[in-house]
């Protein structure tokens, strides 16, 4: 009885440790995301198209070089794939905009969506530990009511306790990261907006520049 007691013991506690776990892991995933996706957009469109409105001169006019030196030690993505495609002007519009396509998509999309699956697999896995635990609590009610002569209530209690503590950190864990996620969604859907409008004038000026450049090379 003493070593089923023990037992009982661990097992819950290390369902209690597996909680805190998978619940800190998916913080420090959201964490993560919600302050890449703040370093990569514009705060608002107009913000970006501020930005872009000091940029695009410099691009009709083929100064490249001041453009790179615009760009360069600004981690947000339109000033990043701005300075990549410039850098690669030399192979062509086309093929620069893949690079600076595949560079974003790999870069920051990908991460973004790598971290999010952690997180995705946190709010899964939260509520099943939770239900592990509820199990196992039900199962040390039923073996103290199969074993005890004499069955006091505060015996059963901690057993059911355990069942019903578990249950709700699972709960606790995974709802509001669901609503957090939902929350980095939206963001990440509004910052790919904004880049795709970004890119979009950003080509326009690029495509002019390169035809001065071309022009002044020939």
């Amino acid at each position: 009885m003493v070593l089923a007691t023990s037992l009982f013991d661990i097992i819950s506690n290390s369902t209690y440790l597996a909680l805190a776990a998978v619940a800190l892991w998916g913080i420090y995933c959201i964490v993560l995301v919600w302050t890449r996706v703040n370093q990569k957009r514009f705060v608002s469109e107009d913000e970006q198209d501020a930005y872009l409105d000091e940029v695009v001169p410099l691009l009709e006019s083929g100064q490249f070089d001041a453009v790179l030196d615009h760009c360069e030690d600004d981690a947000r993505a339109i000033p990043q794939m701005v300075e990549l495609a410039v850098a690669n002007r030399h192979f062509g519009l086309r093929r620069a905009r893949q690079i600076m396509t595949d560079r974003f998509q790999r870069d920051v999309l990908s991460d973004l969506e790598y971290r999010l699956s952690w997180v995705g697999t946190v709010i899964k896995a939260a509520p099943m530990i939770g239900l592990f635990g509820t199990v196992f609590g039900m199962m040390g009610a039923f073996q103290t009511l199969a074993t005890a002569e004499t069955v006091e209530p505060s015996a059963l209690a901690g057993d059911i306790r355990v069942a019903l503590v578990t249950t709700a950190s699972g709960l606790a864990i995974a709802i509001p990261l669901m609503i957090l996620v939902a929350n980095v969604n939206i963001r990440i859907a509004k910052m790919e907006d904004l880049v795709s409008s970004g890119v979009t004038r950003f080509f326009e000026a690029f495509k002019t520049g390169l035809s001065k450049e071309t022009g002044r090379a020939a």
